[in-house]
Parts: structure tokens; C-alpha cells; sequence
């Protein structure tokens, strides 16, 4: 299909941000219902835990396959079943009786988000073909998610004071129905020109993988490392794991390609997008249940705490886009390693104290939110750019799939220090997150790396030759 007129592209990119937004602020609007959701369904740490893990598991399972069906059977049709899926589910969620039923209705909300993030992300690839205005909308893209930052946590507490917990899911339906119109109006129908065939067998691996391994995170401090329970998910997670890479490297047409891991900038962006995004989960987690359960914020005082983080998510991500566009991934991905790195060291200190510093507390949330604001536009921008159109769908995916990994590898990971008291701990690991995308960001953005990156371009072009594509190679 040919991309839109130059005229469109503004709607387009509307309405693709529009999509992230929606699912971007379920997230931060949560985290400050915790509390009250604690409260009213007399939920434990671990409960909590499992309503936004249930959420990114399913997310991370599916977005692959909702990547690649949407370039097979067309992106703008899986688009919207993703938007009435999401905003169905969200109307459930703020139904949900007990913690178990919140569970399940956050699973129906993550089917359709899985058709969203990646989708939407390859609609704009398809759109946005030259390199500087694909790296200026993607930036545009990482404002929205930091707006939904600014707005979410100031947004979700007004809502929780004044309608409870139930309302943050009230306000996605809205939304919902709104990117649905606009859907219909203004995105074009795309598809990739050669299908990808399914592949169950990786879904099915790939879902056991994260389901078990996320399991033992979260349960283990209350059950202990040794119970058979923990030690058996563990087992069949690595089991998992090792039928999981030699099946797909098999498979003429992957789940997840496994080619794509050949360029060093793209499985260093899916490193980084695990290690950020688990880092933003874990902070999120621990520090509106720190704000609420140890300072006595209520749940507004928590949200304006957390604006400077919020804010500096929604300025530095066009400035991380522009430096992208032209100077390359390298300055943003080392200024977001160094700001995480500072905001977990010094929020060791000033978070061990039930009356912290006021100063000290934004410093840290600054510092936070500087860090997060200029890591997503390399990381996007890194993982699809090396690619042909063709593949953006599953490029977009794969980048997605990490972010969602992290999110739930955070929760459970943070969480479960949490959870055992140890707060510096988790302010550590969040350290260390910072301290692996610095790492990171040096060494898989150089020249050699970029090099790396246009041979595996290559590589990819050379197989997806129609000849090739007749013998089953991936498209």
C-alpha cells in the first residue's frame, strides 16, 4: 500500500499517539490506586502485584503475534480490534469485585493492548519513511508517553479522592471510542507484501516462559526459594527458554526473528528497553506505595510528589528525538543511563526516612524522569530503522515485547523487595538498571555497531527476495 499523502500524516500520527496515550496512562493512573484499591479488596503486596503483572505478561506473550498478524492480515484492521478489545476491558476492570476478577479483566485489557503499542508503531514506520522525520515523530511518540506521565499521577489522584480506584478505568472508554472514530477517519490500511506464517508453538513457549518465571518472582518471598511450587516454575521457565531459541531459530518464520539479534544496536535497544523499563515499573511501584503507606501522602499529595518526574518524561523526549535524528542513539541513551544511575543512589538515602526532604524527594524524581525522558526515542527509533518495512511490524514488536518484559520483570523483582522491607534494595536495583543502559548505550552505538546494523539490513533484504520468500524464507 502506498503511504499516506503528506497531507494526512499529522492525522495519522494523532491518532497513532493517541493509542499510546491510552495505554501509557492506565499505567501511571494506577499505580497511584494501588492504595485504595489495597483497601477495598483487601488485597496483599503480591495481589497488587499480579494486577499490573497479569496486565504485561499477556502483553509481552502477544505482542509478537499481534505484530505480525497485523502485517499479514493488515495493520489498521488489527488496529481497531485492539481498541475495542482494550476500552471492553477496561469498562470490566472498573467493575471487578475482588482481586481475582480485577486479574482476569486485566488480561482482556491486554489482548487488545498487544495490538496497539506495535501496530501503531509500524503505521507510523510506513508513513514516516525518511530517517529524520521518523526520528522527530518517534519523538513526538515518547512526548505522548511522557505526557501521559505528567498527567497520569496528578489525574489518577484527583479521580481516586474524589470518585475511587474504580473511576481510572472509567476514563479509557472515552478514549477508547474516540482513537476508534478517529481510526476509521484518517489511518490508511497497510500490510507487509509477503505473510508471515503462525507459529503456536513459540506463542505457547513463549507465554510458559514469562508466566512461570514472573510467578517465582512474585511468590517466592512469601513461599520461599525452595518450595516445590517456586523451584518447579522455575524449572519449566528454563525449560521453556531452551526449546524456545533452538525451535525458533529453526523455524523458517519465527515468532520472535532471530536474525534481527544479529545487529548489535538492535539487541542492545531490547537489553536497554528491559533494564529501563523495569527500572520505571519498579520506581512507580515502590514509590506510590512509599509516598502513601510510609510518608501518609494521600493519593494526590502522591501524584503532585511525582510531577517533576512526570514532567521531565514529557519535555526530554522530543529533544532525545531530535538528538537521535542527528547525532545518533549514543548522547540520549548515556544521559538516561547516568540520570537512573544518580536517582537510585540518592534515593537510597533520602528514601530511608518516613519524613524525607521535600528538595530531596523532587531531586530524586527529577533525576528519574531526566533519565526515563531521553531513553525511548534511541530505543524505538534503533530497533526499526535497521530494518526493511516490510519487517517493522515484528521489529516493532520485539521492542515492544522488552519494554513489557521489563515492565514485569521490575514489578516482580522490585516488588519482591518491597514486599521483604528491604526499600534501598529495590532503590539499588533500580541503580543498576540505570548503570547496564549506560553500559549499554557506549558500547552498541558506536561505528563498528552501526556497521553491524546496516549488514543485518542487508542480510534481511538478501533473504526476503521473492525467490526466497517462494521457499518460506520470512518476509
Amino acid at each position: 500500500m502506498p503511504n499516506p499523502v503528506r497531507g494526512r500524516r499529522a492525522p495519522v500520527l494523532a491518532v497513532c499517539c493517541l493509542s499510546v496515550l491510552l495505554v501509557s496512562l492506565d499505567v501511571t493512573i494506577l499505580n497511584v490506586a494501588l492504595p485504595s484499591m489495597q483497601r477495598s479488596l483487601h488485597s496483599s503486596v503480591s495481589g497488587l502485584q499480579w494486577t499490573l503483572d497479569a496486565y504485561t505478561i499477556v502483553l509481552a506473550s502477544l505482542l509478537p503475534l499481534a505484530g505480525a498478524t497485523a502485517d499479514r492480515v493488515g495493520r489498521r484492521r488489527v488496529f481497531q480490534l485492539g481498541l475495542v478489545l482494550f476500552t471492553g476491558g477496561s469498562a470490566l476492570c472498573s467493575l471487578a469485585p475482588t482481586t481475582s476478577w480485577l486479574v482476569a479483566f486485566r488480561t482482556v485489557q491486554a489482548v487488545g493492548g498487544s495490538m496497539l503499542t506495535p501496530v501503531a508503531m509500524a503505521i507510523l514506520v510506513n508513513t514516516f519513511t525518511a530517517p529524520r522525520e521518523r526520528a522527530r515523530a518517534i519523538g513526538v511518540w515518547g512526548a505522548v508517553v511522557g505526557l501521559s506521565m505528567a498527567a497520569g499521577p496528578v489525574l489518577g489522584g484527583v479521580l481516586v479522592e474524589s470518585a475511587g480506584w474504580r473511576s481510572v478505568f472509567w476514563l479509557n472508554v472515552p478514549t477508547g471510542v474516540a482513537a476508534l472514530a478517529l481510526t476509521a477517519l484518517f489511518v490508511p490500511e497497510s500490510r507487509a507484501p509477503t505473510a508471515r506464517r503462525a507459529d503456536p508453538v513459540g506463542q505457547l513457549l513463549l507465554i510458559v516462559l514469562l508466566g512461570t518465571l514472573t510467578y517465582a518472582i512474585i511468590e517466592a518471598p512469601g513461599e520461599g526459594w525452595t518450595a516445590p511450587p517456586i523451584v518447579a516454575c522455575l524449572m519449566v521457565a528454563a525449560g521453556a527458554l531452551a526449546a524456545f531459541v533452538p525451535y525458533e531459530n529453526r523455524r523458517a518464520e519465527p515468532l520472535i526473528e532471530p536474525r534481527l539479534f544479529r545487529s548489535a544496536p538492535f539487541s542492545g535497544a531490547t537489553a536497554t528497553a528491559v533494564l529501563a523499563f523495569g527500572a520505571l515499573s519498579g520506581f512507580l511501584f515502590t514509590n506510590t506505595l512509599y509516598l502513601q503507606r510510609v510518608v501518609g501522602l494521600s493519593a494526590m499529595g502522591t501524584g503532585l510528589h511525582l510531577l517533576p518526574m512526570a514532567v521531565l518524561s514529557l519535555v526530554c523526549p522530543p529533544l532525545s528525538g531530535r538528538i537521535v535524528g542527528s547525532r545518533g542513539p549514543r548522547i540520549p541513551l548515556m544521559l538516561a543511563g547516568a540520570g537512573i544511575v544518580a536517582s537510585g543512589v540518592l534515593g537510597v538515602a533520602v528514601t530511608r526516612s518516613a519524613h524525607p526532604s521535600d528538595i530531596l524527594l523532587y531531586v530524586t524524581y527529577a533525576l528519574f524522569g531526566l533519565g526515563f525522558g531521553f531513553v525511548n526515542a534511541p530505543i524505538t527509533y534503533t530497533a526499526v530503522s535497521g530494518m526493511p518495512s516490510a519487517q517493522a511490524g515484528v521489529a516493532a514488536a520485539v521492542a515492544a515485547t522488552s519494554r513489557q518484559i521489563g515492565s514485569s520483570l521490575g514489578i516482580a523483582v522490585i516488588g519482591a523487595a518491597v514486599a521483604a522491607g528491604a526499600r534501598p534494595t529495590a532503590w539499588w536495583i533500580i541503580a543498576g538498571c540505570g548503570a547496564a543502559v549506560l553500559v549499554l548505550g557506549t558500547v552498541t552505538s558506536g561505528r563498528r555497531a552501526n556497521a553491524e546494523r546496516v549488514a543485518a539490513h542487508d542480510g534481511f533484504c538478501v533473504r526476503s527476495t521473492p525467490g526466497r520468500a517462494g521457499r518460506g524464507a520470512a518476509g
